[in-house]
C-alpha cells in the first residue's frame, strides 16, 4: 500500500469550527489507527470566512477530546477555488455545504464532492446538524455521527482501492 496515491481529503461545513475540525480530527486518528498515515491526509475549511484563523469551538473540542481526539493543532479557514487543486476530495457536512461547493468547484477540476455521511450504515444520505446553537448534548450527537461516517468513508475509499 506504501505505492498507492495518497488522498487528500477536505471536510467542509460553515464556519470551520464545528463539525469540520471534528471531522478532520476523527479522521486523522482514525486513519492512524488503520496505518493509513502514509496514504491518507486530511484538513478542514469553511464555506464562510466567520472564523478565520479561530481555534474549534470550545464545546466541539471538548468532545472530542472526551474520546481522544485532539483538535489543538486545527484553525479555521475559509475554502477556496484554489484548494481543488490541493484536495481528491471534499466531504461536506450537509446539503448547503455539497452545494456551495458544486458552485465553486472549477470546471476543468476531477475533485469528487461527496456527503461526509454518503457512506453511512446509520446516517446515510443524512447531513450532519450544526450543534453551534444547541446543547453540549449536540456536539455529542454530531461526534457520534462523525465517526459512524469517517469509519464507513475510510472502509470504502481502502476497500476498494486495496481489492485494485
Amino acid at each position: 500500500m506504501s505505492a498507492e496515491k495518497k488522498i487528500k481529503v477536505c471536510v467542509v461545513c460553515t464556519g470551520n469550527i464545528c463539525r469540520s475540525p471534528t471531522g478532520e480530527a476523527v479522521l486523522k486518528k482514525k486513519a492512524i489507527e488503520r496505518g493509513l498515515q502514509t496514504s491518507f491526509s486530511c484538513s478542514s475549511a469553511g464555506t464562510h470566512a466567520y472564523h478565520v484563523g479561530e481555534m474549534a469551538d470550545a464545546r466541539s473540542v471538548s468532545a472530542a477530546e472526551e474520546r481522544g481526539y485532539d483538535m489543538s493543532g486545527i484553525r479555521a479557514q475559509k475554502i477556496s477555488v484554489s484548494n481543488f487543486e490541493d484536495f481528491d476530495i471534499f466531504l461536506a457536512m450537509d446539503f448547503e455545504h455539497l452545494k456551495a461547493l458544486k458552485e465553486i468547484k472549477p470546471v476543468n477540476s476531477d475533485v469528487e464532492i461527496l456527503l461526509y455521511l454518503e457512506y453511512s450504515q446509520k446516517f446515510s444520505r443524512q447531513g450532519v446538524p450544526d450543534p453551534y446553537y444547541g446543547s453540549a448534548n449536540g456536539f455529542t450527537n454530531v461526534l457520534d455521527m462523525i465517526e459512524e461516517g469517517a469509519d464507513t468513508f475510510l472502509d470504502q475509499m481502502y476497500s476498494t482501492r486495496l481489492s485494485n
